[in-house]
């Protein structure tokens, strides 16, 4: 099956599992850049296409572009995977991924969360702000929860949570072992 994987990635998280994905499927790889500068046609030869963003702020960074591009791709298998902070087992990985595919392409594609983790030395300054604002939010909580100091706790400094073993039902889905 001929595959391809179009990831975005800020901090190295996301584009470290496309490639471990290209490794296990053989894929062809581009970074979203990449693939936005591509014609109609050059997508038609693959059999599967992957899409790999980082979850910000409750949305998936690229997902747009993807989505909008999918809805020619009616013969392809399709997959959306988001890699986030969060381990994969926390409610709000499975609230992200319920609402990550919109509700037309629900029955077009596969979504699948990876958790992947924080790089204060690779994010952009913006981001570093917002996560900071967090933190500091987090921190100045009057009565503050169990989960709101573990989650204070988490993104007080950089932490790779990653794991190549989270690509196995993404590889088994395009392989057709599932």
């Amino acid at each position: 099956m001929k595959t391809l994987v179009i990831y975005t990635s800020q901090t190295g998280f996301t584009q470290r599992y496309a490639e471990w994905i290209k490794e296990e499927t053989s894929a062809d790889v581009l970074d979203l850049k990449e693939a936005k500068k591509k014609k109609a046609d050059y997508f038609q030869s693959y059999d599967a296409i992957l899409y790999g963003g980082w979850a910000n702020a409750g949305k998936v960074t690229g997902a747009k572009w993807f989505f909008g591009k999918a809805a020619s791709w009616t013969s392809k298998k399709l997959v959306l995977f988001v890699v986030g902070a969060s381990p994969a087992d926390n409610p709000e990985a499975k609230t992200l991924m319920d609402k990550a595919i919109p509700e037309e392409m629900k029955n077009k594609m596969q979504g699948f969360y990876l958790q992947g983790g924080l790089n204060y030395d690779k994010m952009s300054a913006g981001s570093r702000l917002a996560m900071k604002a967090l933190l500091s939010i987090m921190n100045h909580k009057k009565n503050p929860t169990e989960k709101d100091k573990a989650m204070a706790e988490m993104i007080s400094h950089s932490y790779d949570i990653s794991d190549r073993k989270f690509i196995a039902p993404i590889v088994s889905y395009v392989n057709g072992t599932v």
